[in-house]
């Protein structure tokens, strides 16, 4: 009888790196134009090191998240990599703090970089070793299609299909509900009537202006419209729901399983696509797929296609992963497209390794 796999941990290394990205995402909340990571290594006495990346969505935070999450190695270092462990002890440090922002990317880096290094430790992809078996998701690109007017938008769309994809997201925020509608039809007289679109306000409407631009699109087929007004508005979000002819996704703004508990209580959304890295690492996400199947809410990912292949293997209400490629450069195997759908890495743990090159190119002085 083999003895169990038990690792220990014997340091904790942060790097901020900042991507360059192939097509910059105009939003109505700014332009997005690198990919601010911050990439975790967690690193055992048996050898093993559990790896993945930190999304800070500006430049700003990225020295701030490398160096709290630096910080925590002198608190967990001797520590065995047990997740569940390791979030507890996390969590009572930083109770009065509070479990959210900066503090809940780095706790969520940990405990993604502990299950990673579980999972290689007994040799298996982490979609296996949590119980479930690699298998092709379904998967829309994210890359681009920002604010860049209808005839842009109507040429990138065909591009962003090129790899293979079915789906494609579209932002919206125009000055006027017509603009909106026109940027929709313009895409989807490019992609054709078998290509699912999404389309994502990035909260910047009020709750009357959404619930009438939402009314506007009705009928020119979106598969959901995301986040119309602020992510925090439960109650906003369920009356726009009351009056739309279509899905209303949220949920990559749910800071921990508790946040989602109770914005599926209100009603607010039809669907739900928690962000890995916000709801709390791969123990999060556990959790908040149980509270999407209890509610029988189709349950979507937010960024971290590597990882959130091998998350969404495991969710009884799976339905879309998003891909972006923000990582794919500092990657030595990014997620690839099949028919338009994204495979688990068969690698054990996530298969998220760095290509170290790159690493040093992008590293943020």
């Amino acid at each position: 009888m083999t003895s169990p796999v038990r690792l220990t941990i014997r340091d904790l290394r942060a790097r901020a790196v900042n991507v360059p990205m192939q097509l910059p995402l105009q939003t109505s909340g700014g332009t997005i134009s690198t990919a601010p990571l911050v990439l975790v290594d967690l690193l055992t006495e048996e050898g093993v090191t559990g790896s993945c990346y930190l999304f800070c969505f500006t430049p700003l935070a990225l020295k701030p998240v490398a160096q709290l999450v630096g910080n925590l190695s002198d608190l967990i270092r001797g520590d065995g990599v047990a997740p569940r462990e390791l979030e507890r002890k996390l969590h009572a440090r930083f109770r009065l703090l509070g479990t959210k922002g900066l503090t809940g990317m780095a706790m969520a880096g940990i405990d993604m970089a502990a299950w990673d290094a579980l999972a290689k430790a007994h040799g298996l992809p982490l979609s296996k070793f949590l119980g479930g078996e690699r298998r092709p998701i379904a998967a829309y690109n994210s890359c681009g299609l920002g604010m860049i007017g209808a005839e842009r938008a109507a040429e990138e769309a065909q591009q962003l299909l090129a790899p293979g994809f079915h789906a494609v997201k579209v932002r919206l925020g125009y000055p006027d509900a017509q603009a909106d509608v026109n940027v929709v039809r313009a895409v989807r007289g490019a992609i054709g009537p078998g290509i699912e679109l999404m389309a994502d306000y990035n909260q910047v409407l009020s709750v009357s202006e959404a619930t009438r631009r939402v009314q506007a699109l009705d009928g020119e087929g979106l598969c959901w419209i995301e986040e119309p007004v602020f992510a925090h508005d439960d109650a906003g979000h369920a009356r726009i729901r009351g009056k739309a002819g279509m899905p209303i996704q949220m949920g990559e703004n749910w800071w921990g399983p508790h946040e989602m508990a109770r914005s599926v209580a209100a009603g607010a959304s039809d669907l739900c696509m928690p962000d890995a890295m916000k709801i709390g690492g791969v123990s999060g996400w556990l959790r908040a797929s149980a509270i999407a199947e209890a509610a029988g809410l189709p349950m979507s990912s937010h960024l971290f296609p590597e990882l959130s292949a091998h998350l969404l293997a495991v969710t009884p209400t799976c339905h879309w992963l998003e891909y972006v490629d923000w990582a794919a450069p500092i990657l030595q195997a990014p997620a690839r497209i099949e028919n338009g759908c994204v495979t688990a890495s068969d690698e054990p743990g996530t298969g998220v390794a760095w290509n170290e090159a790159a690493v040093k190119r992008c590293l943020a002085e």
